[in-house]
C-alpha cells in the first residue's frame, strides 16, 4: 500500500514518524501474521503467544498515555497500524483493536489509581482485554442492557450475560457495562471486571461464519463480586463512556476493512496476471481490467474518507462522531465488496482456503456489523443531518 495518500493539497502526507510506525506494522504483519493466518483459522487456534508479542512494539497501548506504558499516538496512526496488521489477518488486528480499546476506556475515564493497576499490564499485553456491551436481548438498542450490579457493602454484585464477547475466556481483564439504576442510558455504569473474580464464568466457543483465530464467547455474571474500587468514574457514565469507546472502535475496524480488503485487491492483481485463458493472462481483458479500475479506485476513496475522519477524531472536531460513523459505514461496505470481487476473479481457486480470498471474505463481512450495525451508522448520520 502507498505511504502517502494524495488527498487535495498533500493532507495525508504521512510524516516521518508515522511511516516508521506503518512499517513497523508491516513488517511485524508479515514475519509473525501473515505466514500463520491461514493455519490459525483453520485450527480455530487464538494466538495468545504472538498477540503478546504486540506488546514491546507498543501496540498494546497505542493511543494510552505514556505514563502507565502506553504508546500516546493519535487515531490516525492507530488508523495505519490496523490497516497494516489486516493486511496480513484482519481477525488478529480486530482483536488488537479490541483491546486497544478497552485499555483506552480505562485510560481516559479511570482514576489515577485505577490506571496504574491495570494499564502497565494492559499496554505490555501480559493482561488482554475485551469489551462488554451487547447482550442476548440487546445489540443495536444498547441503552436496553438488562446484566444488573447491585450496591453491596464495598462491592457490586453482577448478574447477567453479554453475547458475542470477542477474546471471552482468553482475555485477562473485562470491561463491562451493567445497569445500576433506572432503565435508559442514565442506569448504565462501567466497571474493570478481572478474569478470576468469582461468580464470573463463560459460555462455549461460538462457530462462526469468520473470525476463526478470536475466541466469541458469552461472559456470564452469576452473583460475580466485583470490588466498588473497580468502577469507572461514577454510577450512570457508563453509556458515555461505552459510546465514547465507540467512535474510536469504528474507526479500527474500518482500518481493518481496508487492510483486508486492500490484500484481497493484491492477491486478485497478482492472480490475473498469472491466470491465463482463450491464450492470454486474464488481466489483458478490458472487462478485468475495469473491474480491476474500479476495485482501486474504491480503496483509495475509502482509505482518504478513513483517514480524514481519524484526522477529525484527533483534532477533536464537533463533527467528529458522524464522520466516524460515515466512515465505518462506507469502508467496511467497500472492503466486503472489493474482497468479494477479488474472490470472482479467482474464480473456482477463489473458493479454496489454500488461496486466502474466501478468509477475507468471511472475516470482513462481521465488520458490517459489529461496532454499530451500518444500518445504525445511517441512523447516526441522519440524526446529525435532520435532528431525531
Amino acid at each position: 500500500m502507498d505511504a502517502a495518500v494524495d488527498a487535495g493539497a498533500g493532507q495525508f502526507e504521512l510524516n516521518e514518524e508515522q511511516r516508521a510506525i506503518q512499517e513497523m506494522a508491516q513488517a511485524f504483519a508479515a514475519d509473525r501474521v501473515a505466514p500463520n493466518a491461514l493455519d490459525w483459522d483453520k485450527g480455530r487456534h487464538f494466538p495468545a503467544e504472538v498477540i503478546r508479542e504486540t506488546g514491546p512494539l507498543g501496540l498494546g497501548g497505542i493511543y494510552v498515555r505514556d505514563d502507565v506504558g502506553g504508546s500516546a499516538l493519535g487515531r490516525l496512526d492507530a488508523v495505519l497500524i490496523f490497516e497494516a496488521l489486516a493486511h496480513a489477518d484482519p481477525a488478529f488486528s480486530s482483536f488488537i483493536s479490541i483491546h486497544n480499546m478497552a485499555a483506552s476506556m480505562i485510560d481516559r475515564f479511570g482514576s489515577d489509581e485505577q490506571r496504574q493497576r491495570f494499564l502497565p499490564k494492559l499496554t505490555s499485553m501480559e493482561w488482554l482485554a475485551s469489551y462488554c456491551l451487547t447482550e442476548p436481548g440487546s445489540g443495536s438498542d444498547a441503552a436496553a442492557l438488562k446484566t444488573r450490579a447491585v450496591k453491596s457493602g464495598g462491592d457490586y454484585i453482577l448478574n447477567g450475560a453479554k453475547q458475542f464477547i470477542s477474546g471471552a475466556g482468553d482475555s485477562d481483564v473485562y470491561v463491562v457495562m451493567a445497569r445500576t439504576g433506572g432503565d435508559g442510558p442514565k442506569g448504565i455504569s462501567t466497571f474493570v471486571v478481572p478474569k478470576d473474580v468469582p461468580g464470573l464464568s463463560f459460555g462455549a466457543n461460538e462457530h462462526k461464519m469468520g473470525w476463526h483465530m478470536q475466541s466469541t464467547r458469552q461472559v456470564i455474571f452469576e452473583d460475580c463480586k466485583v470490588p466498588a474500587e473497580n468502577l469507572l468514574a461514577t454510577e450512570g457514565a457508563g453509556f458515555g463512556i461505552a459510546m465514547a469507546g465507540l467512535d474510536g472502535g469504528r474507526l479500527n475496524i474500518a482500518a481493518c476493512s481496508l487492510g483486508g480488503a486492500q490484500s484481497a485487491l493484491d492477491k486478485a492483481l497478482a492472480y490475473t496476471g498469472e491466470r491465463k485463458a482463450f491464450g492470454s493472462k486474464i488481466n489483458q481483458f478490458q472487462a478485468l481490467q475495469f473491474r480491476l479500475a474500479d476495485m482501486e479506485t474504491e480503496l483509495q476513496a475509502a482509505r482518504i474518507f478513513l483517514y480524514a475522519a481519524a484526522s477529525k477524531l484527533d483534532r477533536k472536531a464537533p463533527d467528529a462522531g458522524k464522520w466516524s460513523a460515515m466512515a465505518k459505514r462506507f469502508v467496511t461496505d467497500i472492503g466486503f465488496d472489493v474482497a468479494n470481487q477479488a474472490l470472482q476473479l479467482h474464480g473456482g481457486y477463489g473458493y479454496l482456503h489454500d488461496y486466502g480470498i474466501e478468509k477475507l471474505v468471511r472475516d470482513l463481512r462481521v465488520h458490517q456489523i459489529l461496532e454499530g450495525t451500518n444500518e445504525i451508522m445511517r441512523v447516526i448520520i441522519a440524526r446529525t443531518l435532520i435532528g431525531r
